[in-house]
Formats: structure tokens, C-alpha cells, sequence
């Protein structure tokens, strides 16, 4: 669907589970059935072997900077920010990027940087080396998402785009869950070769994703610019000013489908930054609340994230369902407001509690704040494509995913200074920006399902 075509009726329903096929096959045939298309396969390939070696790096990096590199807390955060504003840059770029040259090519190199780089860390031996790979590893990071986004953006159209990132999103966490428990050899071996080895070998599994990649198809790659044809007299000599204002005309034409100009996509990508910011309250909020003001002990942490990685695995294809139409979009990003807002203050009841019912507030909030998550993505997800401009997908791809990268810088900063500093009123504050920004996502996309369904009526008309 592209920006101007109507949406679908609304049907007053959310995206739900099948009820004739739910409890019969299994998660693995599930997820077999779902990867039909060949570019699909090619990626979850991909995304299953080098994930894995990003849930092996997750695991261990902080440890391993501190433990065995010898940097102290402070440059740690330092390498990680760094790493994280790296992206920003790079997310844009890439998308950029892939408007103008092979998607293909684009992501084979960025993935196979990032596996080199990630390699280089057992080298590391000192705060600027460690702060040299951790930027190298953060721009062709985002760049490879990114591209990876524009891909995706070109190889499937209305709903099966959506299905792709849902289906993608979910072998990600199984993935990354899978090399979390391997990463967590190196901790309990705790050697400084356990460590050396696990990265290493998370770096080889980038690599070895590359086998898959370069299996990807050319119509994955942005329609080749045609060249601006001469422009000749009457006699049929060659007009010089005429070709140079030709060639201007056509690139005033390129730059006018930028999605720097276009306010409405610019806004839902700083709405979905701001949401995004829930990603911060799982990473930092709730385990720092969970240790400083409830009675619950810290290994509830670790249990609230493998429940919320659980409901990921489960629902986020089937709840994706449907999400390509505005105004289901719209519903879902609604939906999603509400619930984040509602768990951040189950978060915040928690403390002063007794240990049993702290428990189940915080499996309570955690559970609903899954939901927010799985809700937010697939609305983000259907938004971020149907408002897009096709001509230049990779570029709005990269303004989407830039967005995200901000929002998740800002997340610890925003989480400290709310939730972790002011208590339960900073969770109220908390629950109104998410609820705020979910609710915009809301106005934003039953607007642009109005316009789409009004240009039909006209097209119709006329």
C-alpha cells in the first residue's frame, strides 16, 4: 500500500490467534510455514546464525571489558555510548545508502565488518583500542539494520513486509537467547581465554551468516536510476544548457521524495523513538528498581526476562497480523499506549511490598509491558512502511530506524532521572510520556487512514 491508497475497512478488531490452528502445530513448524517466500528463508538463515553470536556478545561484553580489558566502570559507559551514537549516524546511512547502491553488497559488507570487528575485541587491551571497535561495531551495526530494512521494504509488499520483520524479530530472540546461555560458559568458567574464545566465535557466527546472504536475489536492490538522456538542438547537435537543467530538474524530482520532507513521517518516527524508550525500562528501570526498592530478590530479573522473550517468541507473528492497514495500525499503537502506560504503574506498586505479592505485581506489570512491546513494534512496523515513499525506501527506512537508535539513547538518561530517581511519581511521569506517544502513533495513523481512504474516493470519482 502506498501512502495514498485506502486503507481497509475497519473491522473494530485487533490482530488475534487463529483459533482453528492455535495449540496444533508447534513453535518450529509455526515458524517453518511462516518462511515460504525464498528471500524470507534467506534472511531468517542469516538472522538465526548471526544472532546467535550477538546474544554471546550481549552476555559477556560488560564483564568482559571490566574483568579482563581492565576498564573501569566510567569507560565502559563511555565504549557503549559511543557505540550506541555511532548508530545513529549509521542507521540513517545505510538506508541512505541502500537507495544508491546493491542492498545485497551493502549488507554482505556491513555484516562482514561488523564480524571482523567483533573478532578484533580479543585484541583489545586499553580504553581507546576498545572505544575504536566498539565505533567501528556500532555504525556498520545499524547500517546492516537498516539495509536490512530497506530490503525488506522492496522484497515483500502490504502485509507479508510486516510478517517479514515479525518473523525476523522472533528467530532474533530465540537466537540471542540461545547464545545468552553459551555466553554464560565464559562466566562460569571465568577465564580470560573463556571470554577471548566465546567473542571470537561470536564473531566467526557473523561470518558464517554471510553463506546465506550472498544467496539473496538482485530484485532486492533499489531500481537503477536511469541516466538523464542528452538533450539536442534541432539540428541534432548537443544542447550543453538544456542537458544541465534537464539533469538539475531530475534531481530536484529525486530530492522532493525525501522523507526529510515529509513532516507526517518525520513525526511518527520521533512518536516511535519516544516509545521505543520502553526497550530502557526493561533493560535498566525495572532491574534497578527491582534490587533497590522491592523485596523481591535480584534473580526475579533474569525470570522477567525470559517471560518477556517467551511472549516475543509467541505472539509477535500472529499479533502482527493484519497491521500493513492504517487503521489497524492505529488500534494495535493504541492498544499498546495503554498498556505500557498500566505497566509502568504495576512497576512502581511493587515496592514496600512483601516479598510473595512483589513477585506477582512485578510477573503482573511484566507480562503486560510484553504485550506494550509486541503491540508497539507491529503498528510501529506497518506505519513505518505504508507511509514510506517507495522511491526512496531505503532512505525513510534508515530515518525510522535513526529515530529508534535516539530513542534508545535517551532511554537510561529519561528512566534515571523519572522512574529511578523520583519513585512512584516518576513512573506516573513515565506512564504519561508512553501513554502521550502511543496515543500520537493513534491520531497520527487514523489521519493518514482518513487521507488514504478520501484520495480512493476521489480516484473513484473522477
Amino acid at each position: 500500500m502506498s501512502p495514498t491508497s485506502p486503507a481497509t475497512p475497519d473491522t473494530g478488531t485487533v490482530p488475534t490467534i487463529d483459533p482453528e490452528h492455535s495449540g496444533k502445530p508447534s513453535l518450529i513448524a509455526r515458524l517453518a510455514a511462516s518462511v515460504e517466500d525464498p528471500v524470507l528463508r534467506i534472511l531468517v538463515g542469516a538472522t538465526l546464525i548471526s544472532r546467535v553470536g550477538r546474544g554471546i556478545f550481549l552476555t559477556v561484553t560488560v564483564l568482559y571489558f571490566t574483568f579482563i580489558v581492565g576498564l573501569a566502570p566510567h569507560e565502559v559507559a563511555i565504549v557503549l555510548s559511543a557505540a550506541s551514537a555511532a548508530g545513529v549516524i549509521a542507521a540513517f546511512g545505510g538506508g541512505w545508502l541502500a537507495d544508491r547502491f546493491s542492498s545485497k553488497r551493502l549488507l554482505i559488507a556491513f555484516t562482514a565488518i561488523e564480524g571482523v570487528a567483533l573478532i578484533t575485541y580479543v585484541f583489545a587491551g586499553d580504553f581507546v583500542t576498545a572505544l575504536v571497535i566498539a565505533i567501528v561495531c556500532g555504525l556498520f551495526e545499524q547500517g546492516a539494520n537498516s539495509t536490512r530494512s530497506a530490503i525488506i521494504a522492496r522484497a515483500f509488499i502490504g502485509e507479508s513486509r510486516v510478517h517479514a520483520r515479525a518473523v525476523l524479530r522472533t528467530v532474533t530472540n530465540l537466537a540471542i537467547a540461545a547464545g545468552s546461555g553459551l555466553g554464560a560458559l565464559a562466566l562460569a568458567i571465568g577465564t580470560a581465554e573463556a571470554y577471548r574464545a566465546l567473542i571470537a566465535g561470536a564473531g566467526v557466527l557473523y561470518l558464517l551468516g554471510l553463506i546465506q546472504l550472498v544467496r539473496l536475489p538482485s530484485r532486492v536492490d533499489a531500481p537503477a536510476r536511469k541516466p538523464v538522456a542528452p538533450v539536442t538542438t534541432a539540428t541534432g547537435s548537443f544542447d550543453a544548457g538544456a542537458s544541465a537543467e534537464a539533469a538539475a530538474a531530475e534531481r530536484r524530482a529525486w530530492r522532493r521524495h525525501s522523507p526529510w520532507r515529509d513532516p507526517r513521517y518525520l513525526v511518527l518516527t520521533a512518536l516511535s523513538a519516544i516509545f521505543g524508550m520502553q526497550f530502557g525500562v526493561a533493560e535498566l528501570g525495572v532491574p534497578l528498581w527491582i534490587a533497590r526498592e522491592t523485596a523481591a530478590p535480584e534473580a526475579v530479573v533474569a525470570a522477567l526476562l525470559i517471560l518477556n522473550t517467551i511472549i516475543v517468541v509467541i505472539f509477535q507473528v500472529p499479533l502482527s497480523r493484519g497491521t500493513h492497514d492504517l487503521r489497524v495500525a492505529a488500534r494495535v499503537s493504541g492498544i499498546a499506549a495503554w498498556l505500557m502506560a498500566a505497566a509502568c504503574l504495576v512497576y512502581a506498586s511493587a515496592a514496600g511490598l512483601p516479598i510473595g505479592f512483589a513477585i506477582t505485581v512485578l510477573v503482573i506489570a511484566a507480562i503486560v509491558h510484553a504485550f506494550a512491546e509486541v503491540l508497539s513494534q507491529a503498528g510501529g512496523w506497518g506505519l513505518s512502511f505504508e507511509l514510506a515513499d517507495p522511491v526512496q525506501a531505503g532512505s525513510y527506512q534508515g530515518v525510522f530506524g535513526m529515530g529508534y537508535t535516539v530513542g534508545a539513547l535517551a532511554a537510561p538518561l529519561v528512566v534515571n532521572a523519572t522512574a529511578i530517581s523520583q519513585g512512584f511519581s516518576g513512573w506516573v511521569v513515565l506512564a504519561a510520556i508512553f501513554l502521550a506517544s502511543g496515543l500520537g502513533t493513534w491520531w497520527l495513523a487514523r489521519r493518514a487512514a482518513r487521507t488514504a481512504e478520501t484520495a480512493a474516493t476521489t480516484v473513484a470519482a473522477s
